[in-house]
Parts: C-alpha cells; structure tokens; sequence
C-alpha cells in the first residue's frame, strides 16, 4: 500500500470539492426534509396569492395520493435494474467486462463509458453494474487503478445522461397520460419519445457529454503514487476475498422450500410473460411499447427472473434493492401534493400559483434565452429536490405553461430540463447512495472528481441546449 505521506496533495478544486462535501454531509438534512420544506413553501406561496386555508389544504390532499401509479413505476425501475445487475449470469459478464482494460485510467474510462451507455437503458441499471464492475477491476493487482476515480467514473451514468435515455423519468412521464397529473396533461399534451429523447439534437447532446465526460475522466485520474486503491479504504476492504459471483444460495432445509429452489416456477412465469411481450411488441412499434413504463419494468423484472433462474435467488436480489426505494416511496406523495398545490388552489384573481411563475418565466426569458433560464433554474433547483421525476412533476405545470407562450418546442423544453436536472447529480449525494454502498465508500471519497466533471458539464450542456434549441420550431399540445 502506497503511504500516505508519498499521496501528492489534491488541487486546490478536488480540496473545495471535497470541503463542499463534508460540509454536506454535517449539515444537511435528509432529502425527505427538503421536499417537506417544499410543501410548506409552495402552500404558503399560495395563501399569499390569495388562496384559502381550505382550498389549500384541499389541493394538497387531493394531489397526495395522485401519483401512487408513478412512484410504484419509479420504484421498479431501482428494483428491475439491480436484480438484472445482480444476477449469477451478469456477474460474470463483468468478470469477462474486468479482463479488458491495460492500465488504470484506460480503466476508468472505460467504467465510464459502460457507466453512461447502460444509463441509457436504465440508471438503475447502471449505478449497481458499474459499482460491480469496479469492483471486479478492483480485483486485478496488475492494473494500477485509482478507485475513487473509478468509483466516481461508475457514477457518471446518473450524474450526466441517465435522464436522456429510456428511463428518463421526464420523457417517460410526458409519453404516458395515464401517469400524468390531470392539470400538467391540459398543459403539455403527450410528448413521444420521437419529440424527446429520440430526437436527432438530443442524440447530439448526448454524444458529445459522454465523450467529454470520458476525456475529463482520462485527464483527472490519479497515476504513480497518488493512486489509491482499493484496500486503502477500510469499507472497501471487505470486498477483496469476496466471491465473484452474487452471493450464493444457501442450501435448503425443508421441504416447503422446494419450489423456491425450483425453477419451474420460473419458467412458468416467464413463459406467460413472455407471451405478452411479444404481443405486446408486435401489436405497436417498439418505441412506443417501451415508452410505456409498465412495460419497460415488465422487461426489466421479466429478464431479471430469468437470469436468477430460482425464485429464491430472484426474492433475495429484491430484498436487497428495496432498501434503495424508500426516498421515492415516502418523497413523491409530498411532490404530488406540490403538484396539486401549484395547479389547483387558485388565488383570490381565479388564476394558480403555476400560472403566476409561468408568468415570471414569460417575463424575464424570450423564446431564444428560454433554455438557458430553464436550464440554470432546473439545475439549481435539483441540488434541494433531488429526484428527476419528482421535480418534474414540481417545475413542470409552469414551465411547459411558459414554453406554450413563448412557443418554444415542448419535447425539446422537455430535454433542456433533462439534461440540466443531471447536473446537481453530480456533487449530490442522494443517488450516490446505492453506488457508494456497492463500493463500501463515501460521498467525499468520489465528489472532488466528480465536481470537476461539473465545472466542465455546466457550459457545455447549457451551451448545447442553446444551439440546439434554435434548430426547432414549436406546435401546439397533442392531447390523447
């Protein structure tokens, strides 16, 4: 193990990074305070425009339990991707993936693409396949890799364009009017995938941040003696004589358990699931079908159920991700209670609170600057309310309101919040969670790295959506 004293001292931006951080972490409260904090505001904001105490309290109660579909679906996606990640199969795809790399920063940069290209399907997905696959790099005493860089490098799929892919919670929200709060449908419409992330500028957007991202990572990653590896953090140290594989069953003991141990009941399943899925597939063209986000779950668990090919693996692999469930679980009623507050306790003029801030927004941005005010607003706001689907439900009934008036396409203005909403992700200890426990690390041992990816993201992004923006032209709502 390197010593310490032979660690040449970080910059002088890793050192605020890591301060940020530390500070974060005596300091702030937990997410679920700020999105309480944020109820309180917003009813309070629309008691001083004029709302009663009753059509208030009325508004949040009626918006409370209005995105139950929505949160059930976001929390299945933290499930699906980590029991496909997690599964026997899958590990030992990573362990083939871990022979590739010849030196340590070809290492992290190769987490980081992985990193970004499988948060493209599913940023559940890949915040537990990266934390394993550095994990099995990690294993190699021939590649001097650091691995904090490489940790940092695992979490760039949802630090910066997890939410320009299928499982973005924006464009898959937007592309199903059943999920959607009644008073953001009369606003927006439906927005397909085809007006969203698939759109030629968002591809571009996206192509550009991940080879950016993966230049940053090169050019940052520690090499000779400042390399930290693994075993020189005590909660990694644990992983180094662990199995390859996912842990293993244990053997069974009564008969009961028989067809836990089985995989009958396994193919079964997936034989009745599959079934659908092709009709399903062959019913609608596939970017429609997997825009639905039942049916993107339904793959995810579908394929997930047989990669762990007994039932008793596959439950185990459940338990484990439902832990990384429960901000969304407690956190978006709060955000539909808010959505419920901004459209519906009107003002003592008849109008809602969502009306009055479209208003500012018409104010003070033109259809040219729109993206960049939305932007540097989304990405700001996504510090305190760290979830992308919740604060989309929040920014939402405004901000679309605003986009209407200043005719500024609506599926674009969908990408201007995706892409920014990314950003505070990086230095925001929120999503790291489910990562730095795969890890055994903390926030302040990955963050220096990744607020450098920040510096760098936040002109680029803002710039692109910018540029890009200008190259579309608005119509009006689809409604379904």
């Amino acid at each position: 193990m390197t010593p310490a004293a032979s660690v040449p001292a970080d910059g002088p931006l890793a050192r605020f990074a890591l301060r940020s951080a530390a500070w974060a972490e005596r300091w702030f409260p937990d997410a679920y305070v700020f999105a309480a904090l944020g109820v309180v505001i917003v009813a309070l904001a629309a008691l001083a425009f004029g709302a009663t105490p009753t059509a208030t309290a009325t508004a949040f109660g009626d918006g409370y339990w209005s995105l139950i579909p929505f949160t059930m679906q976001m929390a299945f996606v933290v499930i699906g991707g980590y029991v496909v990640a997690t599964a026997p199969a899958v590990a030992r795809v990573i362990d083939a993936l871990a022979r590739v790399p010849r030196s340590g920063r070809g290492a992290i940069c190769y987490v980081g693409l992985i990193s970004m290209l499988t948060s493209l399907l599913s940023w559940g997905f890949s915040l537990v396949f990266g934390g394993l696959l550095v994990r099995a790099l990690a294993r190699r005493d021939d590649l001097d890799m650091d691995y904090r860089a490489a940790g940092a490098a695992a979490y760039l799929g949802l630090g910066a364009v997890w939410a320009m892919g299928l499982s973005s919670s924006a464009a898959q929200l937007q592309a199903n009017p059943a999920s959607m709060p009644p008073g953001l449908l009369a606003i927006t419409g439906v927005i397909p995938f085809s007006e969203t992330i698939l759109l030629w500028q968002s591809i571009v957007l996206t192509a550009v941040l991940i080879a950016v991202s993966l230049v940053v990572c090169f050019v940052t990653a520690p090499r000779g003696g400042s390399v930290r590896r693994a075993r020189d953090f005590d909660g990694a140290e644990r992983f180094a004589s662990e199995e390859k594989h996912a842990a293993t069953l244990p053997p069974r003991q009564r008969p009961g358990e028989w067809l836990e141990y089985s995989p009958l009941i396994t193919i079964l399943l997936a034989a009745l699931s599959l079934g659908w899925l092709v009709y399903e597939f062959s019913a609608k063209p596939a970017v429609s079908a997997i825009a639905n986000l039942n049916t993107y779950n339904f793959v995810f668990l579908t394929v997930g159920l047989l990669l762990h090919w007994r039932p008793r693996s596959f439950l185990n692999a459940v338990a484990r991700a439902v832990p990384s469930t429960t901000g969304v679980l407690i956190q978006f009623p709060l955000y539909g209670g808010i959505a419920s507050l901004l459209t519906a306790a009107k003002g003592g003029d008849g109008q809602s609170l969502a009306h009055h801030l479209s208003t500012v927004f018409v104010h003070i941005a033109s259809t040219e600057t729109f993206t960049l005010v939305m932007g540097v607003y989304s990405a700001v706001l996504g510090f305190f309310v760290p979830s992308g689907g919740g604060k989309w439900i929040i920014e939402a009934p405004y901000v679309m309101q605003a986009a209407n008036d200043l005719q500024v396409h609506l599926g674009w203005a969908v990408q201007v919040y995706n892409a920014a909403e990314a950003l505070p992700n990086l230095i925001n200890p929120f999503w790291m969670l489910p990562l730095l426990g795969v890890l055994g690390l903390k926030a302040r041992d990955i963050v220096g790295f990744t607020f450098i990816q920040l510096l760098v993201h936040i002109p680029l992004v803002l710039g692109l959506l910018w540029l890009l923006g200008l190259t579309l032209t608005y119509h009006p709502p689809v409604m379904p």
